[in-house]
């Protein structure tokens, strides 16, 4: 266990008891539950205060459980410099509850905001520019939500012969492939150059 991770957890939970939900260390890595009211004065905390000092926004980024009533968590991943340490802030809502953008506070969650709103569907509240940046004009969905189709979606291109744009059905065609899973020791078969000479005999390779 990290002692100074659960230290760091123990004074952060202390000195921002109304904005931290729970805390948790997972895999060695600090994690602190927020609520959307709570998290710009919780990010303002831990972007300032003297014993954090998380100044880089380093992730934002999105996970999707649909059975869950607040099927989204948003992560925002942090890192101190001046510390050595990373935290984790994790933030649960749904398809229709905004989230304060953070972008007042780490004005590097502009695009990451913009990139979890076009993949995920999750609304930022206050953005200065909510709109797509990965998908094409006038997609509609967020492709990485698990209930996404995968099939009935066009894509958009240029096409030289016709000089106009176009849009055609998307095609996520794989050939069949077989995969060896045999170690390449076990299934190395023939010889290869310069494995005869562990067949010489040591009195013939003296001669």
């Amino acid at each position: 266990m990290n002692q100074a991770l659960i230290d760091l957890g123990d004074y952060i939970a202390g000195a921002a008891a109304n904005e931290v939900e729970r805390s948790e260390l997972v895999s060695d890595e600090l994690i602190l539950w927020t609520r959307p009211a709570s998290l710009i004065r919780l990010m303002t905390m831990l972007r300032d205060d003297s014993n954090c000092q998380f100044k880089v926004l380093v992730s934002v980024c999105g996970a999707d459980y649909p059975a869950r009533e607040r099927r989204f968590e948003v992560v925002y991943n942090l890192l101190s410099m001046k510390h050595n340490q990373r935290i984790r802030v994790k933030v649960a809502t749904d398809e229709a509850t905004p989230v304060p953008s953070v972008v007042g506070v780490f004005p590097s969650a502009n695009w990451f905001e913009r990139e979890t709103w076009d993949l995920y569907g999750v609304l930022f509240s206050d953005h200065p520019d909510l709109r797509r940046i990965l998908t094409d004009y006038g997609f509609e969905g967020h492709p990485l939500r698990k209930d996404f189709p995968l099939t009935g979606y066009v894509e958009v291109r240029y096409d030289e012969e016709q000089k106009r744009v176009v849009y055609e059905p998307v095609k996520l065609v794989q050939d069949f492939r077989t995969f060896d899973f045999t170690s390449p020791w076990e299934g190395m078969t023939r010889q290869l150059p310069g494995d005869e000479k562990a067949n010489v005999p040591q009195d013939e390779g003296k001669a």
